[in-house]
């Protein structure tokens, strides 16, 4: 992603992606910044440093290639992979590592598609099924679903109060400094 999406507050973020990373960066951009028509794989080639054909061979159409970036299942995998009486500070924890290492929220992306409305409405609606929905089968209590859309929402609210603020105190911030500040809320939000 653009300056929104990522972070140079690390050594780790230093590191440029390479190969399949890089692709899926450029296409995340790509289809971030402009309507899907006006994408080109010889444009996110060339953003990636790699060859239009490199991505064919790896991804097969834009239209595959648009399908894996609006995929939020390995980000969803990787953000609920916590015990639930835990989960408030391994969201913020993995939230933050994760922008910092691949250079790009790997939420924020639903709130500032600028695709037309069919595209939108697949990033929605993949957002909705993979993350929130999943959430709030794993939730206990009453109004699951509500708490499921509250936490989302706090975490989208999270990556573009530190894409929005950069360079700010939030890129200063250690991963568990957020997490102490964050997590509470959303742990309380988790219990129900």
């Amino acid at each position: 992603m653009t300056a929104r999406g990522t972070d140079t507050g690390t050594a780790a973020s230093q590191i440029a992606p390479t190969g399949r990373d890089a692709i899926l960066l450029a296409a995340r951009r790509a289809f971030t910044r402009r309507p899907y028509a006006e994408v080109t794989m010889r444009g996110i080639a060339a953003d990636a440093g790699v060859s239009a054909s490199l991505i064919v061979k790896r991804f097969g159409t834009k239209e595959q290639l648009f399908h894996t970036v609006a995929d939020f299942g390995a980000a969803a995998d990787e953000l609920f992979g916590a015990p639930l009486g835990g989960l408030g500070r391994h969201l913020v924890l993995t939230l933050v590592r994760s922008r910092r290492a691949q250079q790009a929220d790997p939420l924020l992306r639903v709130v500032f598609s600028l695709g037309i409305e069919d595209e939108r409405s697949l990033l929605k609606e993949r957002f909705r099924e993979q993350v929130t929905a999943r959430l709030a089968a794993r939730l206990p209590g009453a109004e699951r679903e509500l708490r499921a859309e509250l936490i989302a929402g706090q975490l989208l609210g999270l990556g573009a109060a530190l894409s929005l603020h950069r360079p700010g105190a939030g890129e200063d911030a250690t991963p568990e400094r957020l997490a102490d500040l964050c997590a509470p809320a959303l742990q309380r939000l988790i219990d129900g």
